[in-house]
């Protein structure tokens, strides 16, 4: 039982950082300067930072609840 703590511990922190990185990938296809103001690169970086964060983070929950009532399925026919 500790066993599949420790496992969906990693499983998470594992998830949470691909979704993340793919959310990083995937905005940087999009053009957010042309909205932004000129000469605010710290603030245009630190947007591009959260927004992945936020993005990756619910896409990750998504993934992660997904799999957690897909193993709880079988537990209906019980």
């Amino acid at each position: 039982m500790i066993n599949d703590f420790g496992q969906m511990a990693l499983v998470s922190i594992l998830s949470h950082l691909v979704f993340i990185a793919i959310s990083w990938w995937a905005l940087q296809a999009v053009r957010l300067d042309k909205l932004l103001r000129p000469n605010h690169v710290f603030q245009a970086r630190l947007l591009y930072i959260l927004l992945a964060i936020f993005i990756g983070s619910s896409v990750s929950n998504f993934f992660l609840d997904y799999l957690q009532w897909s193993k709880q399925l079988p537990l209906i026919f019980n």
